[in-house]
């Protein structure tokens, strides 16, 4: 297969097989997605499938500043904007649903926002605020069993008001550390209750949010990022049950229905640790469905790469933000422009909607 023949994600067609991923750009002042958002995602819309940003469900999981949510009228609104500008651009997007849970500053969340996570614990590191710089993370409440099915409809919710304005579906981003990551694993994860302990019950919150978004808005509506062997924010990334872990998700997110798996890779330039075992392949032989995956795709013939080793979408990051039309850059095999890194998460359309 080549990455430019069209798929068949569910009952949405892809124009081809090349997946913009997902990267927080921070452009969302109050957390509102806005116009030039829209004008930054029209642009990559060749894409077969975008992936936003990560997104809130929720005032307690804006970890970042400026990281847009979904959860307010303003909010949805200007996620209609911006689905209607990838639309018009013969485009598809799935908004990805990032609650950043412990990976947080008290100082970006908005007013009513609590930091929580499945545990009392502090995650290593800083966080940039845009009134104090850098900061320590927050040190999170736990949160209560009873307060588990509340947290999960916040995805829920989101889900429902982004499909119902236009967008195609929703990843849920159980990768890099963040919420649903830290109920996946050992180090963020020290419950004694239903949601902590062994892996199956470690899975258990993230698979019955995916059961309840699925429910709600069609299983070929909904995604999920995860990131076996990842090493972000101060998570562990190699414990004993890993592999029995993500054999076990692969095969119960099998029997939802999904859309898709997508596997984060950032071993090589991102410098996490590299993969131990095949886990790719054992996900994709357990979930019998798409995968998608990448990681250092920096040209055609890498992402025809991921293709070639059996998988069926290839994401590409960093080289969409400084080649709006990277598609027809990788069919001409032009020369592509590289980022400027300083200007990643700052606010403004410098570094962000003025690459040609």
């Amino acid at each position: 297969m080549n990455i430019f023949e069209s798929y068949q994600l569910g009952d949405i067609t892809l124009n081809n097989r090349i997946v913009m991923a997902p990267m927080t750009r921070c452009r969302a002042i109050d957390n509102i997605p806005n116009d030039l958002m829209a004008t930054y995602y029209g642009q990559r819309a060749s894409a077969g499938l975008i992936i936003s940003e990560g997104t809130s469900p929720s005032v307690n999981g804006i970890g970042y500043a400026r990281i847009p949510g979904a959860y307010s009228p303003a909010q949805i609104e200007g996620w209609k904007t911006i689905a209607k500008s990838v639309h018009d651009n013969n485009g598809k997007l799935f908004v990805q649903l990032m609650h950043c849970g412990r990976v947080s500053a008290s100082e970006n969340l908005p007013e009513g926002g609590t930091v929580v996570a499945p545990s009392a614990v502090k995650a290593a590191g800083e966080m940039y605020t845009d009134s104090k710089g850098m900061v320590e993370h927050a040190t999170p409440k736990a949160i209560l069993t009873e307060q588990i099915e509340t947290t999960q409809q916040e995805f829920v919710d989101s889900a429902q008001k982004l499909v119902r304005v236009g967008v195609d579906g929703v990843e849920l981003h159980a990768a890099n550390g963040y919420l649903l990551d830290q109920f996946l694993n050992p180090k963020s994860n020290m419950r004694t209750d239903d949601y902590g302990g062994d892996f199956k019950n470690r899975a258990r919150f993230v698979i019955e949010t995916a059961e309840k978004v699925a429910s709600a808005i069609g299983a070929g509506k909904v995604g999920i990022r995860i990131s076996p062997y990842g090493a972000m924010n101060d998570v562990d990334h190699d414990y004993d049950d890993l592999i029995d872990l993500y054999t076990y998700l692969a095969q119960e997110l099998r029997k939802l229905g999904i859309a898709y798996i997508h596997i984060a890779d950032h071993s090589g330039t991102m410098g996490a640790p590299d993969f131990k075992t095949d886990i790719k392949s054992t996900i994709k032989l357990n979930f019998n469905g798409t995968i998608i995956t990448g990681g250092d795709v920096n040209s055609k013939d890498d992402a025809q790469n991921v293709i070639d080793d059996g998988y069926d979408l290839a994401y590409v990051g960093r080289p969409f933000i400084s080649n709006p039309d990277l598609v027809a850059k990788f069919k001409s095999d032009k020369d592509l422009k590289e980022p400027n890194a300083d200007l990643f998460y700052t606010p403004g359309a410098e570094g962000y909607t003025d690459y040609e």
